[in-house]
């Protein structure tokens, strides 16, 4: 009896999160689902990651009717899956129990069946109550656990680093530091087990090596979860699955490779020619893959890889035997564990197929592809592309100054945007860490949870003012503010639990989705003589004119968005305190006082955004 390889499709979330900054509308994933239903997916990945975010932000769309809509469609036939981030769920703090029992309670109502849950320092205290409420509530706790490399140093650098006092560590992330970490997930009631390859940059001898050492230890299946970015990709998926692994994840063609995962046909090829079963109606994906071509298409805009690979069904085109060779090739390589062989052929493979050859930089640097573009994209903002070489040099560094966490989100973009102040402070003259986002103050404090190694006490009161890690204070916690809204006919801004759970996941995009949504619906039903009374203008309290600037000036050292002015005119203020929160590279930037005395004028609004340089606060003596 042939083996059976189940298959999560990852197409509706992740893959649309890496190739199309998750745009696809909730009418695009309409079009597809009855596709789906005949498919027979194990599971598919349609909720969590960036979609909650987005649908809101980006579309107006509310994230709990996604989850509902598939479900309604696609009924028990596939698993439906989401992504979430431990105690932190969708964003960057940790959550009380409370609040993770709401959201996993309506998860599973709303349709969800698995949730696959990880924490970006691989803390496994971080991810046991979403592991207890899943469960409670009958969904399976797929405990991933996230692959990371150890940053290279030369001698050269290591020497360096004597001379300062300090011996850089040894390697950390061994088979046996991954497998400690999935036996105390196993331990916790973890129904499966991911091997969690967000950056793409696992080789298939060490993939191989980790699925054997998994398989023979836990009593859970396990899954491998990967992407292409790097080119290790579909090599190592295939090496996966000839070392036993019971699931993997893949997209469908025209959403598959490049920055996302590899595409199933391509699997179901090799699966063919090693004699595992892949139960999946092939046909029903040719029909969803025909549809996706169309609306890849209208996500053009938003399309990072802008390469359409070729045109292929696995069911009606035959191979040239040059190609058709090559799947032979890479199962010999695999089996004889030549690593370099299978690699050849699997690229030769793609190449064949015109799917995005594999990016050296990131390769290189080991870092995940959409932290390379990330900073790409900030030093853009903040004109200094120069110093693009200089961040990318400080990112071990960064690192291991915080703890060595694995580069996952949210860790990537804290020390990716840490990496780039840094390079910014050496191009300004100032120290390292002289401006520092409160991203990376709570990551050094311990508010993330345990670092993989011991952050220097010294360091941790440097950067966050205690010497001992100092975990999250979860009594300190404050809901979100649900407030009526008169110009609704009164109605609370978050009308049941759902919304609620909203607005504590993602206030301000929430805040403003809901708002939309219940202004909306009361023009469409209020009364004609109520609608008149709400829309009476209502005098608010605006900013004077600027007076001319005469005082020192607070500037903001790059462009972003207010999020919260911390003191008013006339208030003392004292050099190095914190007068302003400004959101910039994903990122809450602490902005501190240069100078002491007194508030003249805030020269700014909460919600605005500002340009580098643009002044925010006056300051006289």
């Amino acid at each position: 009896m042939a083996r059976k390889l189940l298959i999560r499709d990852l197409t509706l979330r992740d893959g649309q999160q890496s190739s199309f900054a998750t745009r696809m509308t909730q009418q695009q994933v309409d079009r597809v689902l009855p596709f789906y239903k005949d498919a027979g997916f194990y599971a598919m990945e349609v909720w969590g990651g960036a979609v909650p975010d987005s649908v809101m932000r980006y579309l107006g769309e509310n994230p709990w009717d996604r989850l509902e809509k598939i479900k309604a469609v696609v009924g028990d036939v596939s698993k439906l899956t989401a992504l979430s981030r431990g105690r932190n769920l969708f964003g960057y703090s940790p959550y009380s129990d409370e609040i993770i029992e709401g959201f996993c309670r309506n998860s599973i109502a709303s349709g969800l069946g698995i949730m696959r849950i990880f924490d970006a320092l691989n803390d496994v205290d971080n991810v046991k109550s979403t592991v207890k409420f899943i469960k409670k509530y009958g969904g399976i706790a797929d405990c991933a656990v996230c692959y990371t490399v150890d940053p290279h140093f030369t001698a050269g650098e290591r020497f360096k680093a004597l001379l300062r006092g300090k011996k850089l560590p040894g390697p950390v992330f061994t088979d046996a530091y991954f497998l400690d970490k999935a036996k105390q997930m196993a331990a916790l009631g973890a129904d499966m087990i991911t091997i969690k390859d967000m950056s793409g940059l696992i080789p298939p001898k060490r993939v191989a090596g980790l699925v054997k050492l998994f398989k023979s230890n836990l009593n859970v299946p396990v899954d491998f979860h990967t992407h292409c970015t790097p080119g290790y990709g579909l090599a190592s998926v295939v090496a996966a699955i000839a070392s036993g692994v019971d699931v993997v994840d893949t997209n469908i063609w025209y959403f598959a490779e490049g920055p996302a995962a590899p595409a199933i046909e391509l699997i179901y090829i090799f699966c063919k020619k090693m004699g595992v079963e892949l139960d999946v109606n092939m046909e029903a994906v040719a029909k969803i893959n025909a549809e996706l071509y169309e609306i890849r298409k209208e996500l053009a805009a938003y399309d990072t890889v802008k390469q359409f690979p070729n045109p292929f069904n696995p069911l009606k085109d035959e191979l040239p035997d040059e190609v058709d060779k090559q799947f032979d090739v890479a199962i010999d390589a695999v089996n004889r564990g030549d690593e370099a062989a299978l690699l050849e052929a699997c690229h030769a493979i793609e190449r064949y197929f015109g799917f995005p050859k594999p990016n050296l930089l990131v390769q290189k640097a080991e870092i995940p592809g959409g932290m390379y573009t990330n900073m790409v994209a900030q030093l853009k903002q903040l004109k200094a592309e120069d110093i693009l070489e200089k961040a990318m040099e400080l990112i071990p560094r960064v690192r291991l100054d915080a703890g060595l966490p694995p580069l996952v989100t949210p860790t990537s973009q804290i020390v990716g945007a840490q990496a780039v102040n840094c390079a910014l402070d050496q191009k300004n003259g100032k120290p390292m860490y002289s401006n520092v986002s409160n991203q990376f103050v709570n990551l050094v404090k311990g508010e993330y949870g345990h670092t993989p190694v011991p952050v220097d006490p010294k360091f941790r009161l440097k950067i966050a003012g205690v010497e001992q890690e100092t975990p999250y204070d979860m009594s300190q916690y404050k809901m979100q503010p649900n407030p009526e809204l008169p110009e609704c006919g009164g109605v609370k801004l978050a009308a049941d639990e759902k919304e609620e759970l909203l607005l504590e996941l993602f206030p301000l995009v929430a805040s403003k989705f809901l708002k939309e949504k219940k202004e909306a619906l009361y023009k469409a039903t209020a009364p004609k003589e109520e609608k008149e009374v709400a829309e009476v203008p209502v005098s608010k309290e605006e900013r004077p004119v600027a007076a001319p600037i005469t005082g020192d000036v607070i500037t903001a050292p790059m462009p972003g968005k207010i999020l919260k002015v911390m003191v008013k005119p006339g208030d003392a203020v004292r050099r190095g305190q914190e007068v302003l929160l400004l959101e910039a590279m994903k990122m809450e930037n602490s902005i501190q006082s240069a100078y002491e005395g007194v508030v003249k004028q805030i020269l700014v609004n909460e919600g605005d955004s500002v340009a580098v340089d643009a002044p925010m606060i006056e300051v006289g003596k």
